[in-house]
């Protein structure tokens, strides 16, 4: 279908066993060439290289204690929310550069509310989600059915959300920023499922029998459980891998994405696909927004800035094409792990991290390079 991308990665990831005796009309694939044909391949063989590199450089520096991976894991987890919607939403053969403008919207659709009108945080988390889902929505039917690029539908709505938020937050606190989330959060049924950590009792375990660091009472774990980020960010990342790999709704994103006219002409409802992925974009950027809004205590209309295209960097690095077709979660989650690792790592060796940009940009375009040298290699092998 369309360029064949999306028969090839699925043939990829789930083609049946042959037959006994075999049929010499089934053209068999190496299980090498398989792997090769693996969109996040780069970003494994990436991850690989980071960690090795910091081992040698940063080993010795704390940045592999128990403090300090829980650190990088989770810089990597809140990017990889996002990544794993993008990758999607790229898969599909769309963007979604409104993501950053609608991070800063949503902490302040959680603040305002709460800190303004005594709203209980859960609901006004749900506020946040529920508009976040309309913008997705607008952005998904203006990009369908006018047949402009969402480039440009959601470049605009990066300037339209970022002005609203700024304006409708100083004409009602008078500041840009909203404070005092932490007291409104205490005792809040939803907000630890957010900003809340889980298996404490393993790191105190582990602090008992001197296998991680404690503070100076000699009883308390430096570290006291994984953050809820965390855990999100491999629950989505199962989820969307599950989806795109054992679901039809899955074949459907592969198919808009290889070509939607054809997708269209064998019953794919394009645009139900295409909207629904914009609108779980923007609940992704609102995800992110909650989860740091809980845990800074606070809101600023600034925050999110340039996330979208730190999000498509990491879904680029995991094997996203820009035309669209290709792709993987998995891959999204492992870009997201490098950008973790490599900005923390920095930060332990020292190294001036102006430097952290110019190696996001290094490792966007070797990410291109590389998809390219796959893409063309899959193409001259049918």
């Amino acid at each position: 279908m369309g360029d064949g991308l999306m028969t090839d990665q699925a043939a990829a990831t789930a083609s049946p066993p042959p037959q006994a005796g075999g049929d010499e009309r089934l053209k068999q694939t190496s299980r090498t060439k398989k792997l090769m044909s693996r969109p996040e391949l780069g970003a494994v063989a990436g991850t690989i290289l980071v960690f090795i590199f910091f081992a040698i450089v940063a080993g010795d520096s704390g940045m592999f204690s128990a403090l300090g991976i829980v650190n990088f894991l989770e810089v990597a987890a809140q990017l990889g929310i996002l990544a794993i919607a993008v990758s999607l939403l790229m898969i599909g053969g769309e963007f979604d550069l409104s993501l950053g403008s609608m991070i800063g919207a949503a902490g302040v659709l959680v603040a305002i509310p709460a800190v303004e009108l005594g709203w209980p945080i859960w609901l006004s988390i749900f506020f946040a989600f529920a508009v976040a889902l309309v913008v997705g929505y607008i952005n998904g039917i203006i990009t369908v059915r006018t047949g402009l690029p969402s480039f440009i539908v959601t470049l605009a709505f990066l300037f339209i959300l970022r002005g609203l938020t700024i304006g409708f937050t100083r004409l009602i606190t008078g500041r840009t920023q909203v404070s005092g989330l932490h007291d409104l959060s205490e005792g809040d049924w939803l907000a630890p499922i957010f900003n809340g950590e889980v298996l404490g009792f393993v790191f105190f375990w582990l602090a008992d029998m001197g296998m991680i660091d404690t503070l100076r009472d000699g009883v308390t774990p430096r570290v006291q459980g994984i953050p809820m980020s965390v855990v999100w960010f491999l629950v989505l990342g199962a989820i969307a891998t599950w989806v795109l790999l054992r679901t039809s709704f899955g074949n459907w994103i592969f198919a808009v994405g290889g070509d939607k006219n054809s997708a269209r002409n064998v019953g794919v409802p394009v645009t139900r696909v295409k909207v629904i992925l914009f609108m779980c974009t923007a609940a992704a950027a609102t995800l992110f927004a909650v989860i740091q809004v809980l845990d800074a205590g606070s809101a600023d209309t600034n925050r999110g800035l340039l996330k979208e295209f730190e999000a498509i960097i990491a879904a680029v690095i995991g094997g996203c094409l820009l035309t669209g077709g290709y792709g993987s979660a998995i891959g999204a989650m492992f870009g997201a792990i490098i950008f973790g690792v490599v900005q923390q790592g920095i930060f332990y060796t020292g190294v001036n991290t102006d430097w952290f940009k110019v190696f996001l940009g290094v490792m966007l375009l070797i990410a291109v390079l590389f998809n390219n040298y796959i893409r063309r290699r899959m193409t001259e092998s049918k």
